[in-house]
């Protein structure tokens, strides 16, 4: 009986910014699929598409050095085509931050807009679809068998069977538990104990006057604190879902959608974990969990002003006439520190009164809290090549295996994943 299996020569899992990276470079040397859970491609390119272009941002430092970063970032210019956005005068910031020990980051950096990221993906899919490349949208990867060289996906309620030559594996952050699963299933050793505990800040423009000068400045303080994700011009705050928690997000439109004289950024604690915890991802899940109790099932906010007087916020006066403006984010009125754990908010606060002094008027008393903001970072399986291979045939690549950070570096970490195939 005639094998009815489709084989492809490289079969991806994820169609987010590394799965892409890899599929342009192995478009010319064989028949490529990406396999997509969701309707259209998604990941990191389908929110506000914030992209930075300059090492060491986005990258993981132990896995890339600043010549090979620079080398890749070029390659994935040519791909996203970005217009890198004016700074004006910084000089300023940069002595206040660095009379008090802060480090701000001198970035190039492009950002797409929320309104217009799905253009930018379509664009891309696009490219690749006349290059030759298939997908399987609505196609979620089940199970991964490594000795057949199969991966199961079920779509629409029915099971298939796709076999590959090369296996490369994307899932991006909200695929941790995934890319888990598909580790322990397949025996690949990984490390779990990095990951990014914060808030995200909600402030009027006029309160934080930098991101007239600088669109997404990045603050890094003393014990492992750092800005993250700035978001002005028409920014919202908005909540995502995760297998067993909610956590918050920034988002902002392209300029062409005016403004709602906001910004949004957010406060990340980096936690490294050691024994006995064995799992970052779970002392994450239980934080976010025990944040969606005392929220009642959604995220928790609170003003400064409250915040300082040690009192929680009430839904009657948080959005009264003593506060300049309205929360974009429709969640839990409380008290943050109740959920938070108190090493954590001791270091973003004493981190905050930092950023309050490099840039006064961010602590005004009607800025907001949101709690939580988390990211699992450094899933990071044992690599046993430059390229990213953890078996035979199989790669893993992007921010949920840890071998990036962002847009940019996610892209590159495709690119060398590809490099290696193609060589080969």
């Amino acid at each position: 009986m005639e094998d009815s299996v489709k084989t492809y020569d490289v079969v991806i899992i994820g169609s987010g910014p590394s799965g892409l990276g890899a599929a342009f470079e192995l478009a010319p040397h064989g028949n490529v699929l990406v396999i997509e859970k969701l309707r259209y491609s998604s990941g990191g390119l389908r929110n506000d598409c914030k992209q930075n272009y300059t090492y060491p941002v986005g990258f993981t430092e132990s896995l890339w050095s600043a010549d090979e970063a620079e080398r890749a970032i070029e390659r994935v210019k040519q791909y996203l085509k970005p217009v890198i956005l004016k700074k004006n005068d910084i000089s300023e910031y940069l002595s206040r931050a660095e009379n008090i020990g802060v480090k701000l980051l001198n970035i190039d950096q492009y950002h797409v807009g929320t309104d217009l990221a799905r253009g930018l993906i379509d664009r891309l899919v696009s490219e690749l679809t006349e290059s030759g490349v298939s997908f399987r949208f609505e196609c979620e990867a089940v199970a991964i068998d490594e000795k057949r060289k199969e991966v199961i996906v079920r779509e629409s309620s029915r099971e298939d069977t796709i076999r590959y030559g090369t296996l490369i594996i994307a899932p991006g952050r909200s695929g941790f538990s995934f890319l888990q699963r598909m580790m322990d299933s397949m025996s690949i050793p990984y490390t779990d104990n990095v990951v990014d505990i914060g808030i995200r800040m909600e402030c009027d423009a006029e309160n934080y006057p930098i991101v007239r000068d600088y669109y997404d400045p990045k603050f890094h303080f003393p014990n492992s604190v750092r800005t993250f994700c700035t978001n002005s011009g028409y920014a919202q705050v908005v909540q995502e879902k995760y297998d067993h928690f909610c956590s918050v997000n920034g988002h902002a439109f392209s300029a062409k959608k005016g403004t709602n004289n906001l910004v949004n950024f957010a406060m990340l604690k980096t936690i490294t974990l050691t024994a006995p915890v064995a799992s970052g991802h779970t002392f994450a899940t239980i934080l976010g969990q025990a944040a969606m109790e005392i929220g009642g099932g959604k995220p928790i906010k609170q003003r400064v002003g409250d915040f300082r007087l040690g009192k929680r916020s009430k839904e009657q006066t948080f959005d009264s006439g003593l506060y300049s403006f309205h929360s974009t984010l429709q969640c839990t009125h409380g008290d943050i520190t109740l959920a938070i754990p108190a090493k954590i908010m001791k270091d973003i606060w004493k981190s905050l009164k930092m950023l309050d002094t490099i840039v006064p008027g961010v602590l005004h008393p009607s800025t907001v809290m949101y709690y939580p903001e988390i990211k699992c970072y450094a899933n990071r399986p044992q690599f046993i090549s430059k390229g990213f291979r953890v078996c035979d045939d199989i790669y893993m690549v992007g921010d949920g295996a840890g071998t990036s950070r962002g847009i940019t570096g996610a892209w590159a970490s495709g690119i060398r994943a590809a490099d290696e195939i193609t060589s080969k």
